[in-house]
């Protein structure tokens, strides 16, 4: 794997970059579909590549290991073959449900205890797991096994819980190593840093990750329930100590206002249920602003729900839908946020070229931000 920077905006720290992978290239900044179990939700691989124009999207190591489990993804050759998509994938590493799952789990040294959320049977993931999980999975980029502290937690918490995730990739890097990429690709291992809100551990988070020479680096443990103003300035310290030569990804964020402003900082890749999970609720991103698909105003409403995305539907007929529960009205409106969100991401990388990234987000974000 390649990054090679482009250019820096000269008003913030935005950059435009391209990860090359042996699954083809990635032009950041981007945003990565989540596809928890092998499917980005209601949304078809043809319509990811060619409607929403998705150029990498992710998997959930936890839930691809219950189902449909390891066996069946690497007889059918790897997760990429199993779901019929060609260009790459993230995996996390299944840090995130030891945060998710914390009411039925049990952390250890050696790595953490808990119940599968389907039947209740156990289950054990340490970072060698972790790592061989996602050499079996076959993801171009997967993550280092970590623990994700909650919002708020003390101080001491939240310096062993870094602690811990510092031993643990020194483990994961120890067990990459001495393994190989699977399925003719070159496989790549991100760290991930972590320290809650505190100023003092995400710096030396962030210098350990650094020190550690990977392909790539994450920001995890944001977007977790503090406040915004909390996550920029830890993000923004973060950026400070990662190799600029490297890709930088934030995990788990978030809305388009989040984005720009985290892009703005120096983040180069993003993630974020929210675009599919929102739409399931008919509520949509669109170019025009912020759409309550819901509510009665739109009910003889026969425009176009957004005239670059989906122009060939109205907005009574996704209502209609929405309202009824047809799983047309998911694909549409996840289509729509998701070609909206690659949009701004795409639009952002154009204005970051031009050296007018900081004038465009300050000009577009109280249009996309207003609720119509």
């Amino acid at each position: 794997m390649n990054f090679s920077l482009l250019k820096t905006d000269t008003e913030s720290k935005a950059r435009a970059g391209i990860i090359t992978t042996g699954r083809g290239e990635i032009l950041t900044p981007i945003f990565m579909p989540v596809g928890t179990q092998g499917t980005v939700k209601s949304v078809t691989q043809k319509d990811l590549a060619e409607r929403v124009k998705a150029q990498i999207i992710l998997a959930n190591t936890y839930h691809v290991f219950l189902r449909p489990g390891l066996e069946v993804v690497n007889k059918a050759g790897g997760i990429h073959k199993f779901i019929n998509w060609d260009k790459p994938m993230l995996t996390d590493s299944g840090g995130y449900q030891v945060f998710s799952l914390s009411e039925i789990r049990k952390i250890k040294e050696e790595g953490v205890s808990f119940r599968s959320h389907l039947d209740g049977s156990k289950i054990f993931f340490s970072p060698e797991i972790a790592t061989d999980i996602q050499r079996t999975i076959g993801a171009d980029i997967f993550m280092a096994f970590d623990e994700c502290p909650p919002y708020p937690s003390d101080y001491k918490y939240a310096k062993d819980s870094m602690d811990l995730t510092h031993r643990w990739l020194t483990r994961c890097i120890t067990r990459f190593n001495e393994t190989e990429s699977l399925y003719g690709f070159e496989q790549n291992l991100f760290p991930i840093v972590q320290g809650s809100t505190y100023k003092d551990l995400r710096q030396d988070s962030a210098k350990f990750i650094a020190d550690q020479n990977m392909p790539g680096n994450a920001i995890g443990g944001l977007s977790v329930g503090e406040p915004a103003e909390q996550m920029y300035e830890m993000t923004e310290l973060v950026c400070e100590h990662l190799p600029a030569d490297k890709p930088r990804y934030l995990m788990g964020v978030g809305t388009p206002a989040n984005i720009l402003e985290c892009i703005a900082l120096g983040i180069d890749m993003f993630d974020c249920v929210l675009p599919t999970r929102n739409a399931r609720h008919g509520y949509l991103f669109t170019s025009q602003g912020i759409i309550n698909i819901k509510n009665e105003k739109w009910k003889h409403d026969y425009s176009a729900i957004d005239p670059i995305f989906t122009p060939e539907y109205s907005k009574a007929y996704l209502k209609h839908l929405i309202k009824c529960n047809e799983m047309l009205g998911a694909t549409i409106a996840s289509i729509q946020n998701l070609s909206f969100y690659l949009w701004l991401v795409a639009e952002a990388r154009e204005q970051i070229l031009k050296d007018n990234f900081t004038a465009w987000k300050k000009e577009i974000l109280p249009i996309l931000m207003q609720k119509l």
